[in-house]
């Protein structure tokens, strides 16, 4: 188990290989549909300090606001990733981003930009959200909750010990890839097609 702490050094990013598993700590940003169209077509500044060097969460959280004003994750589990596909590669180069947490991988755009900036996607446990939630041990800030509510809002939040699998990196390999092409040959065997 490799333990990783943000900020993230591309020379760590690179030196990340598919099939480590990872406990991440540190801030990390969510970031769905919205925050990434956002991100490509206006480029932002408010969520650099958080993402130079940092990690990307695709989620939707489920979150408790508290008398007090302050929030907290209910449920935090990984929403799938190939929504981000026309976005991803150009947000981590814009934002010099490390790592992308989501589930079920992502396209040969994303892979290509991985290996461009030095980054690695990381695969969560779905249908965990109130396991992972548990994890997220703080939210430092919010942006863009009034305009995008709160699964698209960008949500800075501190996490330890997140369980992690590289499933892609920045050497052009994709564990999602190759099961994919493994179970398409297994089917067509199964069909009597080869």
């Amino acid at each position: 188990m490799i333990k990783l702490t943000t900020p993230i050094s591309e020379e760590t990013a690179r030196s990340l290989k598919v099939g480590d598993e990872v406990l991440l700590s540190g801030t990390i940003v969510t970031a769905r549909d919205a925050a990434h169209k956002l991100m490509v077509e206006e480029k932002p500044d408010f969520p650099r300090p958080y993402m130079k060097d940092g990690v990307i969460y695709h989620c939707g959280p489920v979150v408790k606001k508290h008398e007090d004003g302050s929030y907290s994750f209910v449920a935090a589990g990984p929403t799938t990733s190939t929504r981000e596909e026309p976005y991803q590669a150009a947000v981590c180069e814009e934002y010099s981003v490390r790592a992308v947490i989501g589930k079920g991988g992502m396209g040969p755009k994303t892979l290509e930009g991985l290996q461009k900036v030095g980054a690695v996607y990381l695969h969560a446990v779905g249908g965990a959200g109130t396991l992972i939630a548990k994890r997220c041990t703080k939210v430092e800030t919010v942006f863009k909750l009034e305009e995008f509510g709160t699964p698209e809002a960008f949500w800075v939040i501190q996490v330890e010990d997140f369980p992690c699998v590289v499933t892609m990196d920045s050497h052009g390999n994709s564990l999602h890839k190759e099961i994919a092409a493994k179970s398409d040959e297994i089917a067509k065997e199964l069909m009597g097609l080869k």
